[in-house]
C-alpha cells in the first residue's frame, strides 16, 4: 500500500502503524497528489491512504485520476488501486467531492489504530468504508445535493428482489460476509449478486452503490 500526506510526521506515523500489521506492506510514501499518482502507477499498490489537502495536486484530483480512466501506458487488465481518504472533519466539504471522485473509503484522522488497519483491509477486499460518525449524514446530504442527477427508476426495476436486498444491505455498510449471514446465503453467492447490482446499475463500486441506494430512497 501507499501513503499520501504532505506532513512527514503523519506519513511516518501511519507507515509505522500500518507496517506493524503482518498483513500490510507499505511500499511507498508520497508528499502530494502528483507524487501519489506517479508512485501508484510505478509501484501498483492495492490501497492508497490519501490525505485531501496537499500541495501541487490535492487528494481529490489524485483520486479522480487514479480511479478514473486508466493511463494510456497502463495495463488495461490491471486493477486500479482502492483509495481510503483520511479527513480531519466529519463534515468537511471536501469529503463530498471525494465521494464523487471515486474513493472507496473514508476515515477521520482521529480514528483508532485498529480502525485504520481494519479500514485498509476492508477497502482492499473491495468493500466500501465510511466512518460510523459520518455515514448517514455524509451519504444523505450527498444524495440531496445530486437529486437532479437521479438515475432512471427503470434501472432499479431491473434488479431482482434478492439483488435489491443485497443493495440495501450494502447501503447499511455490511460486508459480503455479513450480508451472507443476514440473508442466509453463501458468501460467493453474495459476491455474484453484488456484481450483478453494479453491472445493472452501471456503478463503479460499492461506494457508488451506497450513494445510489440513498438517492433512490432504498434506505432511510
Amino acid at each position: 500500500m501507499l501513503i499520501a500526506d504532505d506532513q512527514v510526521m503523519i506519513r511516518d506515523g501511519l507507515a509505522a502503524l500500518l507496517s506493524s500489521d503482518p498483513g500490510i506492506e507499505v511500499i511507498g510514501q508520497a508528499g502530494n497528489g502528483r507524487e501519489a499518482v506517479e508512485m501508484a502507477r510505478r509501484l501498483d499498490p492495492d490501497v492508497i491512504v490519501m490525505d485531501i489537502r496537499m500541495p501541487e495536486m490535492d487528494g481529490l484530483a489524485a483520486t479522480a485520476e487514479l480511479v478514473g480512466e486508466p493511463a494510456a501506458d497502463a495495463d488495461p487488465a490491471g486493477a486500479r488501486p482502492k483509495v481510503l481518504v483520511l479527513t480531519t472533519f466529519d463534515l468537511d466539504e471536501y469529503v463530498y467531492e471525494a465521494l464523487g471522485s471515486g474513493a472507496s473509503g473514508f476515515l477521520l484522522k482521529d480514528a483508532s489504530a485498529a480502525d485504520l488497519v481494519n479500514g485498509v483491509r476492508i477497502v482492499a477486499a473491495g468493500d466500501a468504508l465510511l466512518a460510523p460518525s459520518i455515514t448517514r449524514r455524509l451519504i444523505g446530504d450527498f444524495a440531496r445535493r445530486r437529486r437532479h442527477q437521479r438515475p432512471s427508476p427503470k434501472a432499479t426495476a431491473a434488479l431482482t428482489p434478492r439483488e435489491l436486498d443485497v443493495l440495501r444491505l450494502i447501503a447499511r455498510g455490511l460486508s459480503n460476509a455479513e450480508i451472507a449471514g443476514e440473508l442466509v446465503l453463501a458468501e460467493q453467492t453474495v459476491k455474484t449478486h453484488v456484481g450483478h447490482v453494479l453491472t445493472k446499475l452501471a456503478l463503479r463500486d460499492r461506494t457508488q452503490a451506497v450513494v445510489y441506494a440513498y438517492e433512490n430512497g432504498l434506505v432511510g
